[in-house]
């Protein structure tokens, strides 16, 4: 092949390799499109102008898709209002708080109403109280205002079977509380101002959101547990009923809102293995994975 055969062939590949790849970027480029439809499609986020309902179920964790579902609900431009049915005894403060943050953040442009089922107590009380207008069940169970930390003791249980732990640590405070170790008087009074300063910022959300201060305010803040009736009579919630009387005050609010659907906003569930299968037997599935996954003490905002 002379010199210029070979370099004509040479143009040749070049051009073709050039073009394979503007092809093959274009191709990658629409199929990156596709996907990211479809992965909105997926999630499943209602779209046109309506009412958006997210359910808190069960035991409140930290938890990033639920988050990343409210950033989203709250950037939609569709979700005129937020309907939030609460039915959960409450959580760790961290899902709590930041669930409350979420839901406030909503709140900002748009009208949001809670109702209460069975039970709203503790963090789930923290999540009804991000919204404008808290509905309740005349026998829902709610309140439980306050933190709790536990953790077991088993220093008998080592002394019987005469297990000793060593310990090497930089501090005393270090690695406080421990199960197998008696606490002493300075980690207690560490764990102690950990769970006052979480107290005050629970406290200091009920009496701010439902401008309840003195008196009024040390009545419900005390960790106790109230009906619905109570909680009425008390402050803590703005009306008995369910979700007529939501929607009612909402149409009260904007008018306008009487003539959108209710879309439910909601998490696809991923269920695996046995527990997976007991999860859907008894329900508890949610729960049970994120209680195995848990590591280390988490304060509670627990009715329990």
């Amino acid at each position: 092949m002379d010199a210029v055969t070979r370099d004509f062939y040479e143009e040749r590949r070049r051009k073709w390799r050039r073009s394979a790849f503007l092809w093959g970027f274009g191709i990658a480029a629409v199929l990156g499109l596709i996907i990211g439809g479809l992965s909105r499609i997926e999630a499943g986020w209602p779209a046109g102008p309506h009412i958006a309902h997210v359910a808190i179920t069960d035991v409140i964790f930290d938890d990033t898709e639920r988050d990343r579902m409210l950033q989203d609900l709250r950037d939609s431009e569709d979700a005129r209002a937020l309907y939030l049915e609460i039915d959960s005894p409450g959580g760790t403060t961290v899902g709590s708080e930041a669930l409350y943050e979420l839901v406030r953040e909503i709140g900002e442009d748009r009208p949001v109403v809670a109702v209460m089922g069975e039970v709203a107590a503790s963090g789930g009380y923290i999540a009804a109280i991000a919204a404008d207008h808290i509905v309740a069940r005349g026998n829902t169970l709610t309140g439980s205002i306050g933190v709790i930390m536990e953790y077991p003791d088993m220093t008998e249980l080592l002394d019987r079977v005469g297990v000793e732990f060593q310990t090497v640590r930089s501090s005393p405070l270090k690695a406080e509380p421990s199960p197998y170790r008696e606490p002493s008087a300075e980690g207690r009074a560490v764990q102690e101002a950990i769970i006052a300063d979480s107290y005050d910022w629970f406290r200091g959300l009920v009496g701010a959101r439902r401008e309840l201060k003195g008196a009024a305010l040390d009545a419900v803040a005390d960790g106790r547990v109230f009906t619905g009736r109570m909680a009425l009579d008390a402050g803590l919630v703005d009306a008995l009923g369910g979700p007529d009387a939501a929607f009612a005050w909402l149409e009260s609010v904007e008018p306008e809102l009487a003539d959108l659907p209710t879309k439910t906003w909601e998490l696809a569930e991923e269920e695996s293995g046995f527990l997976g299968i007991f999860g859907k037997i008894t329900g508890l599935g949610d729960s049970l994975s994120r209680i195995s996954d848990r590591r280390g003490p988490r304060l509670l905002s627990l009715y329990n």
